[in-house]
């Protein structure tokens, strides 16, 4: 069994406890009281329980911590002291319909390291995706590696499609006419968290999205890094934050889809 540190446990604790009404919502989806957000965006009261509860037990075993979440906002706390980034239910309108594709995702943001820590947990699969800096990522016991593959043929893309309100419908397609005909599958599942996460598995190639906030991604950022990717913006950059661009892929095919990026957005 993989030693991890407190922090790892203090999060996976968190996401657990919130995890089972997560799972009875999801089976009972049609009697869930929703209300609208925003054009297209929605958030249950499944979602607003879930981040109470974890955010209770962050702040329970941090109390001089701040928080930055979805549904909660900014919540100042010792600015010499780490921050808390959390999703409580990053895919919510694939659990709002039924789909069984959604994540918890919980970063640890250092005011001087950045990330630190990041945790992507399925609460249908169980599957308990983490990493630390400086100490790689991990499923549950055993260690990630993005996958080897180093050709664009038989490399599998993840994406997220912009929708009502959100994102640019003439760069994403632009850039899916260039990538389409190059690669061997483009998958859409509704989840950056999880796709960060399963490139950080080996599962997916490659990701690009934009238009993302920083509790989407920000746990499977260190995640793919961890586990020998990149992650960087369409000009191979670090301002994936302010130009809102995230290309995620493993050492081997991160250049030349990169190359492909940058050629569809010219």
């Amino acid at each position: 069994m993989v030693a991890h540190s407190g922090l790892i446990t203090v999060m996976q604790k968190a996401a657990r406890k919130a995890a089972p009404k997560l799972r009875r919502d999801f089976g009972e989806v049609d009697a869930l009281q929703v209300s609208r957000k925003g054009p297209a965006d929605f958030v249950s009261q499944a979602d607003k329980a879930a981040e109470r509860t974890i955010f209770d037990e962050l702040k329970h075993a941090r109390p001089d911590w701040g928080f930055v979440m979805e549904e909660g906002g900014t919540i100042e706390g010792d600015p010499d002291k780490p921050r808390w980034i959390v999703d409580p239910l990053d895919g919510t309108s694939n659990f709002l319909h039924g789909i069984p594709h959604f994540a918890i995702s919980i970063a640890v943001e250092d005011p001087r390291a950045g990330v630190t820590h990041g945790l992507v947990y399925q609460p249908l699969t169980d599957e308990s995706f983490w990493a630390e800096k400086g100490r790689g990522a991990w499923l549950h016991d055993r260690r990630l590696r993005v996958s080897s593959r180093r050709a664009l043929a038989d490399a599998l893309v993840a994406t997220g499609i912009p929708f009502k309100g959100h994102g640019d419908f003439d760069s994403w397609q632009r850039i899916f006419r260039t990538l389409g005909p190059e690669v061997a599958g483009i998958r859409r599942f509704g989840s950056a968290a999880l796709d960060l996460a399963w490139v950080a598995a080996g599962r997916y190639d490659g990701f690009w999205e934009t238009d993302l906030k920083p509790w989407d991604v920000a746990a499977g950022e260190l995640l793919v890094r961890e586990a020998g990717g990149y992650v960087t913006d369409f000009r191979g950059g670090d301002q994936l934050a302010e130009r809102r661009q995230w290309l995620a892929a493993n050492d081997g095919l991160h250049p030349s889809l990169l190359k492909l990026v940058a050629a569809a957005l010219r």
